[in-house]
């Protein structure tokens, strides 16, 4: 049985997910797909801290995990990276309303999928993660997510 998820997993679909809402939407999905891609590449440095944990642990943020990332590449790298993420932390282009929407769209496909496969308490992530979402998109494609099998979305979407 298969349930883990990793940061290169879950910021892949995030960034599919997000190209597809922005398309529904009328956003630009290259650039909803990008903020996606990066939205979560701190994790690399300090994982992804439980909520239980933060009441006593704090974490440097995001924009700041990053620049330490790329603190040794281009410099062109260096401005890039931190405007994407400096972006998807405060900005509010339906870009990044797409991009946060397929974050939270992709959790809770990974709990549908791990309450599949037989993992129980995973109802509180799922209710969560639909009453982040903030785009008509993104709460039809939850509720396709939430009214199918893995196997139903296969057949459905991916022939």
């Amino acid at each position: 049985m298969r349930v883990r998820s990793t940061i290169a997993e879950h910021s892949f679909r995030a960034a599919l997910i997000g190209s597809v809402l922005a398309m529904m939407e009328g956003a630009d999905p290259a650039r909803t797909a990008l903020l996606g891609l990066w939205h979560d590449t701190q994790e690399t440095r300090v994982g992804d801290i439980p909520h239980i944990g933060r009441r006593y642990l704090e974490a440097a943020g995001n924009e700041k995990v990053t620049a330490d990332q790329v603190s040794a590449a281009h410099p062109a790298v260096q401005a890039g990276a931190q405007r994407i993420v400096e972006e998807y932390e405060n900005g509010d282009s339906p870009e990044v309303t797409c991009a946060h929407d397929a974050d939270k769209l992709e959790c809770l496909l990974q709990a549908v999928e791990y309450r599949e496969q037989g993992c129980a308490n995973v109802q509180p992530w799922i209710d969560s993660s639909l009453a982040a979402l903030r785009t008509p998109s993104a709460r039809t494609l939850a509720e396709a997510a939430l009214d199918m099998t893995s196997i139903e979305r296969q057949q459905t979407y991916l022939r």
